[in-house]
């Protein structure tokens, strides 16, 4: 293909759709309505779409990877947002260390799991 990628943004879906809209603000994104039960949230330069939409066997099975400059300088924001003591069904993973790089996780309100890393050679 000779036209230029400009980015990518998977559709999730929420169990609690009000829910997750607050979980990803608090987050650190931001909220464009595109209709009453779908939003595109947006930060920096990554988006993706919330849907008011459930499925368990697709929600427990979404993941998505968030490259991050430093996963450690991430963690400490995330302990700052106090989000598992915000939203019952949130958890938080700390840093590991592999040998491509360091990661953590977050599991949002309806389990989808994100996680949040840095390489060491790119």
């Amino acid at each position: 293909m000779k036209q230029k990628i400009k980015s990518i943004r998977p559709f999730i879906g929420a169990k609690n759709f009000e829910l997750s809209r607050d979980f990803y603000r608090d987050l650190g994104f931001e909220e464009v309505v595109l209709e009453h039960n779908l939003s595109v949230f947006k930060n920096q330069d990554i988006a993706f779409y919330l849907q008011d939409y459930y499925s368990k066997e697709w929600i427990e099975n979404t993941m998505i990877f968030v490259e991050v400059e430093s996963a450690d300088a991430y963690w400490d924001e995330l302990l700052t947002l106090n989000l598992p003591n915000k939203y019952e069904t949130v958890k938080l993973t700390p840093v590991r260390t592999m040998d491509w790089g360091k990661e953590c996780f977050v599991h949002d309100p309806s389990g989808i799991l994100w996680h949040f890393g840095e390489f060491f050679n790119t």
